[in-house]
């Protein structure tokens, strides 16, 4: 099974957002296995938007992520990262498709609701960034064999 970290952005939180948010997550099979609300630091943002440090919306960027409570989440799932990436939708909620989260939620480029990582490597970074490993959860949903084919005794 892979992990993902889910941010619900300030925004998300603000707007009231974030449990019709994680029934989505959770209608589609994903299992939560960490989650806590938090207000994220100047430096632990900067360090994780790092890649965009000499991009003209990084200033916002920083100053939109601390500017309210989050929520931080690690899903996991098959694929977790490339589900979650296709339940989000493109980043600006004006372009994202229809029943995606941002397409559904969001208007905004820069105000976008949710952050999921990117890929499996930025997902193991992103988590430890966030989470202790006594703070994450290991266990088999009772419903995962309604999610999974595990007849093979794996889920696939």
């Amino acid at each position: 099974m892979d992990r993902t970290l889910i941010i619900l952005k300030p925004d998300a939180v603000q707007r009231g957002l974030m449990g019709g948010i994680i029934q989505r997550f959770e209608s589609k099979g994903l299992a939560t296995v960490g989650m806590k609300m938090t207000m994220l630091s100047r430096s632990v943002v900067e360090a994780h938007y790092e890649m965009h440090r000499e991009k003209p919306f990084y200033g916002s960027l920083v100053n939109f992520m601390t500017s309210g409570p989050v929520v931080l989440m690690v899903l996991e799932g098959n694929h977790a990262v490339d589900v979650c990436r296709k339940l989000i939708g493109a980043t600006a909620g004006f372009k994202a498709e229809p029943g995606t989260i941002r397409g559904d939620y969001g208007m905004s480029g820069a105000n976008n609701l949710i952050h999921g990582s990117d890929s499996n490597e930025a997902a193991k970074v992103e988590i430890a960034r966030f989470f202790k490993a006594d703070e994450l959860l290991t266990y088999q949903p009772a419903l995962q064999h309604w999610v999974y084919d595990t007849s093979g005794g794996k889920a696939q």
